[in-house]
């Protein structure tokens, strides 16, 4: 690359599309977005598909997210964009009318985007939704990097070390996988400051009511507030208790234990990204090499991570793994 080309690139704008990796710790996007260019766009876009209420739902809210899920979003989204403004940033809320993809692909043109950053989504409709910006991207001369950090693994490698198959045993997921990657860990105090953004509506983190939930908003609150903020205490104070921890064997849990659960309570954290999972595995790791002895997987808790990993392999591999029909490991029942 020359100087004027490099001169070019370090001017230039990049976009981080937040959908889950609602965090800025271990987040292998937003530290290349950072490294990459003068200008960051950290994004979020509101999806109608799972914020608009209906109340024709089985549950409280919209038909493919209960209240409860969308309250937990959106505490996680303030406290990103409280994150972010921590470092001379926010989050730029945007608003899709029905498409996301299209609210996307809008604004890497308008804001004269160079690069396209965001965290790989294996789910099928992701997946549609985010060839769609892609393609878009690639059209357009926009560079994309998408990077594996909802999981400990890449699922695609695993089934190409497998031989081109998900491992459909724990053990054998165990046994292909290996060592996850360590995580992105590195500490900075600032990120680019965002360009100019045109005449575009920047919408602050939505209130339940103002998405239509009106009297859902004040329906029961559960005690697990979201966001990365909280995810990290969490973590933190379940990993004090390192004899807890050793002696961590799922089977043995009380499911019934509220107030004093008898989990670490960080699924939603994981699910949202609000908490990386290779974080918390190698903390999980560091606890074990401080012990005598630990249990080990698949009880353990680091063995409830890999247990996760293996269903996201396993779901990815296979085509029509949420039904019946079409799908090759699913019984046949008529």
């Amino acid at each position: 690359m020359d100087a004027a080309t490099a001169a070019t690139a370090t001017a230039a704008a990049a976009l981080v599309w937040f959908r889950k990796g609602l965090r800025v710790h271990d987040n292998p996007a937003l530290d290349a977005a950072r490294r990459s260019a003068a200008r960051v766009y950290p994004v979020f876009v509101l999806d109608p598909r799972y914020l608009r209420p209906d109340p024709a739902a089985p549950s409280p809210g919209s038909a493919r997210a209960g209240v409860a899920r969308v309250r937990f979003l959106l505490e996680s989204l303030r406290d990103l964009d409280a994150r972010l403004r921590r470092l001379g940033s926010r989050l730029l809320v945007l608003r899709a009318r029905e498409d996301v993809s299209d609210a996307v692909c809008a604004a890497l043109k308008d804001w004269n985007i160079r690069k396209l950053c965001f965290e790989s989504d294996t789910e099928p409709y992701a997946l549609a939704r985010d060839k769609r910006v892609t393609d878009f991207a690639a059209a357009s001369g926009i560079e994309v990097f998408s990077p594996v950090s909802h999981t400990l693994f890449d699922p695609a490698e695993i089934i190409e070390k497998n031989g081109g198959r998900p491992p459909l045993t724990y053990q054998s997921f165990v046994a292909t996988a290996g060592e996850p990657p360590k995580p992105v860990m590195e500490e900075y105090s600032e990120l680019p400051p965002i360009g100019d953004t045109g005449g575009y509506e920047l919408l602050p983190v939505p209130k339940l009511e103002e998405l239509g939930y009106g009297d859902l908003s004040q329906e029961y609150i559960p005690p697990f507030r979201g966001g990365e903020t909280e995810a990290l205490k969490r973590m933190r104070e379940s990993l004090q208790d390192k004899e807890w921890v050793a002696k961590f064997e799922k089977p043995k849990g009380d499911p019934s234990a509220f107030l004093k659960p008898a989990t670490t309570v960080l699924s939603p954290y994981l699910k949202f990204g609000c908490l990386s999972a290779r974080y918390f595995y190698h903390c999980i790791q560091d606890v074990y090499r401080s012990t005598k002895t630990h249990t080990k997987p698949p009880v353990s808790l680091a063995g409830q991570l890999l247990w996760r990993d293996f269903f996201y392999t396993v779901s990815f591999g296979t085509p029509n793994f949420d039904q019946m029909e079409g799908n090759k490991i699913c019984k046949q029942v008529c």
